[in-house]
């Protein structure tokens, strides 16, 4: 009972005619789910797919994405969840590394991943509904499932890449499942009558596990949304009557400021949870009031599949604070030698547990590096109050050193956040020949808000000490995102003077 496809075809033994899947007007039963699975494993087994084989998918948030993803488990092979938007020498990349034998692709994907999967020479099969519903509906489906043991690898998953070139981080079917179950049990606390709203990408892990995974291991519906827009969402949530609402906080900042909020019949929301950066405790405050629903920060990443800490329902939640460590997970914060801090000082977040990653795929000493004496180096400042709860103080390779002084750029965030007329922010260093780095800030507006540069500078410097302010302010229309919908500051640079 190892193959995380497992869980599918349990919900479906149990809720056979319980909605699964539902995109616009569709609906999927979990029988149907598991039948079009079992077909995919069928079609996959014809293509010659052999135990441990990788497979890609390139697909947006739609049905055939769950589909494959079973299919391919089922089938005993590994998934490559690729982004959709990638270029051609992107995909070929992931394809090489990966060693993946097949990539299906979306149909109205502009072609980069065929060109990639022709420069790798790998098979490539688009998936257009009509078409692959057809190719399926001439298979007999294959319900058996691959035997497969807990530390053998379910996922190869692509690191954003942040420091180098992007890395497969290798998720067995064990830490899948063990992430999956405390996830359902005691952190959503998922039934087979909650429906969930879906607007996490599919091929990145929080909405991989949090949404898609959770939702198939309780039998919850999942309300799949290709793309993020504020007003679809909210149209979602009330059209189909969600309970769950999972995003990251650029997702809760559009919402909070959308024009239509206010209009929004959210009240069916029992839970919101919020991942994958750390989110503003104003935005939070702000969400709650507007909608009356309940925020839940946690923390994790790709290499841990990916929930380490949550704020749990059933216990008091702090705000500002990604709570305390799930079941069976442990964690340190350790100094750049590995040894613990002092209580309540900053140090980097260590974690160990069955969750973690195998190590990165086919990269023995960058896993030794991340991973040097079985605990998770997670690149995470953060401090631990008395209580046990956890707080991500900023990125490792964030902090800013201005003239010998450490400065969190999450502490300057949070104070431009409460300025009323701030929508985002996103604080960083840049060189400077005197102190070694000066503090910078980047500003989007709320709409029709009025703010000049000089006034957000003062605001900060009026409720910080003198070394943390930003010297240096500039308003921007829109701060440069990642798939998830994380702010990437690596591609922000401050204008020239």
């Amino acid at each position: 009972m190892a193959n995380l496809a497992e869980f599918l075809a349990e919900t479906a033994g149990r809720h056979p005619e319980s909605a699964a899947l539902r995109l616009g007007t569709g609906t999927t039963t979990y029988a149907e789910l598991d039948r079009l699975s079992a077909r995919a494993a069928a079609l996959l087994r014809t293509e010659g797919l052999r135990p441990g084989d990788r497979v890609a998918l390139m697909l947006p948030n739609v049905p055939e994405f769950v589909v494959l993803y079973y299919g391919i488990l089922r089938a005993g092979g590994i998934v490559v969840p690729m982004n959709p938007l990638l270029k051609t020498r992107e995909t070929e990349y992931h394809l090489r590394d990966s060693g993946a034998v097949l990539l299906f692709e979306w149909h109205q994907a502009p072609g980069e991943g065929a060109q990639g999967a022709a420069a790798a020479s790998v098979r490539h099969m688009p998936v257009e509904p009509a078409a692959f519903a057809a190719e399926l509906a001439r298979l007999e489906p294959q319900y058996e499932i691959a035997t497969v043991a807990g530390d053998d690898i379910a996922v190869l998953l692509y690191t954003s890449g942040t420091t180098g070139r992007p890395k497969g981080a290798a998720l067995t079917h064990a830490g899948l499942r063990h992430n999956t179950e405390v996830n359902v049990v005691n952190v959503q606390q998922m039934t087979t009558d909650d429906v969930v709203v879906g607007c996490l990408p599919l091929f990145h892990i929080f909405g991989q596990t949090c949404t898609m995974n959770v939702a198939v291991h309780s039998g919850a519906a999942l309300v799949l949304v290709p793309r993020f827009d504020p007003q679809t969402v909210l149209d979602a949530i009330a059209r189909h009557r969600a309970t769950v609402f999972e995003g990251v906080p650029t997702m809760y900042a559009a919402l909070l400021q959308h024009p239509g909020a206010d209009e929004a019949d959210v009240s069916t929301l029992r839970l919101c949870i919020s991942g994958g950066a750390s989110l503003p405790v104003e935005i939070l405050h702000g969400f709650e009031r507007r909608f009356g629903c309940m925020v839940l920060e946690g923390f994790g990443m790709s290499e841990t599949s990916p929930v380490v800490s949550f704020n749990h329902p059933d216990r008091p939640r702090k705000a500002g604070s990604i709570g305390t460590p799930i079941q069976d997970v442990e964690v340190r914060l350790v100094d750049d030698e590995g040894r613990d801090v002092i209580p309540g000082e900053v140090g980097e977040l260590a974690v160990r547990g069955p969750n973690l990653m195998k190590g990165y795929w086919n990269r023995p000493e960058e896993t030794a590096a991340a991973i040097p004496d079985g605990w998770l180096r997670t690149g995470d400042l953060a401090r631990q109050d008395e209580d046990g709860y956890l707080y991500i103080v900023d990125r490792k390779k964030d902090l800013i050193i201005r003239g010998g002084y450490n400065v969190y750029p999450r502490e300057i965030e949070e104070v431009l956040h409460e300025h009323p007329a701030v929508a985002l922010a996103a604080v960083l260093g840049v060189p400077d020949e005197r102190l070694g780095e000066e503090i910078a800030a980047a500003v989007v507006l709320r709409p029709g808000a009025e703010a000049s540069p000089e006034e957000l500078q003062e605001y900060v410097r009026d409720r910080v000490a003198a070394y943390k302010y930003p010297r240096q302010v500039w308003l921007v229309d829109a701060l440069p995102m990642g798939p998830s919908g994380k702010i990437l500051k690596r591609e922000i640079s401050a204008p020239v003077h």
